[in-house]
């Protein structure tokens, strides 16, 4: 049965253990990487040791035997995910590659005016490829703002679709914010108004189970290294009649029908979308991730997250001058914020000093920054293997800064 225990969750992680500078490392960026459980690694060092070969149309041994821990990859990851088919389940290197691979499909069918809608709290991974296929194409651009609180200000939102809407997308949680978008309801809502839709799912993995039936978009993409699993790796999720009609997105092996000097055919999803050799150690890796996550009591886990999260932002604004990113209800374990006094980076070199790893800069999401009217902000970021300790040992580097700008 599935179950959470703080300390045993954190003795699981063995980089949990290290110390920097002397200091006990206390790690709080997760919003850009998690970090992965010796299971995972154990299961990368057995694939390079045991398993190792090139997979499909191999007829030795480890080749068969990598091709059937690839296809059981995606076969567990489409279960916990709750798709459809398997072969709605692409393999791609992350979130990123996954957008790009949408816009560059979706090229041919805009044309001059048509209009894509996005917030305004998104990532430039779900950003600029709207904005260069909106270049390419003649396509309008519509950004929904926010409340006060960092929510998404859902009316203006809705207010943007007409029939020229062809595209609607969105992240479930904010990586600067926080925020948790009800994605199932913006997903009916601009699949009615005909739109399609894509849902960056990058920050909503590491926070517990996303079950893409009950969401129900055309596209729903995440990336692995920010769910405790291998980086390099990532899935697209589309339905098979979208994908189906994209053009491939790279070209080369694997993702052949049939070549001659006459011309070439190509496979169906997800062949189609995985040409070359792919991050099949990855796949591997992604999936062991996933069976660890099945053993995490959810429910639980996200309890202590929030807990984390109120006492850092409880002791956070202690300190005069600290503006805290968003504060909608519910919002994920996320804390941004600008203090007046200091530059981020600053902020952030002297919490380095104190083994306290947090992010600073835009969080790559300067159109954010520049609606928020803050050049840059602080961010730490936690996860289920945090605890109480390391939110005092982050409030101590805080009064630190404090003591060296207040």
């Amino acid at each position: 049965m599935p179950s959470f225990d703080p300390a045993a969750v954190r003795a699981d992680f063995p980089i949990l253990s290290r110390e920097i500078g002397g200091k006990p490392l206390v790690y709080l960026d997760n919003g850009a990487t998690t970090q992965k459980p010796r299971r995972v690694i154990e299961a990368l060092s057995r694939f390079f040791s045991h398993e190792n070969a090139n997979i499909h149309r191999g007829v030795h041994y480890l080749s068969r035997e990598a091709t059937d821990a690839y296809d059981a990859a995606r076969a567990l990851l489409k279960d916990r995910l709750r798709v459809a088919a398997s072969h709605e389940l692409v393999f791609v290197r992350g979130t990123t590659e996954a957008i790009n691979l949408v816009t560059h499909g979706l090229a041919m069918r805009l044309r001059e005016g048509d209009e894509i809608v996005l917030t305004i709290m998104e990532h430039h991974a779900n950003f600029v490829p709207w904005q260069v296929l909106a270049q390419k194409t003649g396509a309008v651009l519509r950004f929904a703002g926010l409340r006060d609180n960092g929510e998404l200000d859902l009316e203006e939102w809705k207010s943007f679709f007409n029939s020229r809407t062809r595209v609607a997308a969105f992240t479930h949680v904010s990586n600067v914010l926080g925020t948790i978008n009800p994605v199932a309801e913006m997903t009916a809502f601009a699949r009615g108004q005909g739109a399609l839709v894509l849902v960056d799912g990058a920050q909503a993995l590491p926070h517990g189970p996303v079950d893409l039936a009950a969401i129900d978009a055309d596209f729903y993409v995440f990336s692995g290294h920010k769910v405790y699993a291998p980086d390099g790796v990532g899935v697209l999720v589309g339905r098979r009649e979208w994908l189906d009609q994209m053009p491939p997105y790279q070209t080369g092996g694997d993702m052949i029908e049939r070549v001659s000097v006459a011309g070439t055919t190509y496979r169906h999803s997800p062949e189609r979308f995985e040409a070359g050799t792919p991050n099949i150690s990855g796949a591997i890796g992604l999936a062991e991730a996933f069976r660890y996550l099945d053993g995490i009591d959810w429910e639980a886990a996200n309890a202590h997250e929030h807990a984390l999260l109120a006492h850092a932002t409880e002791e956070l604004t202690k300190i005069e001058g600290i503006r805290v990113c968003g504060s909608a209800p519910g919002k994920a374990s996320v804390l941004a914020y600008h203090y007046a006094s200091a530059h981020p980076h600053d902020v952030g070199t002297i919490l380095d000093t104190e083994g306290v790893a947090i992010r600073v800069g835009h969080h790559c999401a300067q159109p954010l920054m520049d609606y928020l009217n803050v050049p840059a902000t602080a961010r730490a970021s936690f996860a289920f293997y945090n605890n109480h300790d390391d939110v005092e040992a982050f409030i101590r580097a805080m009064r630190k800064v404090e003591r060296f700008f207040g």
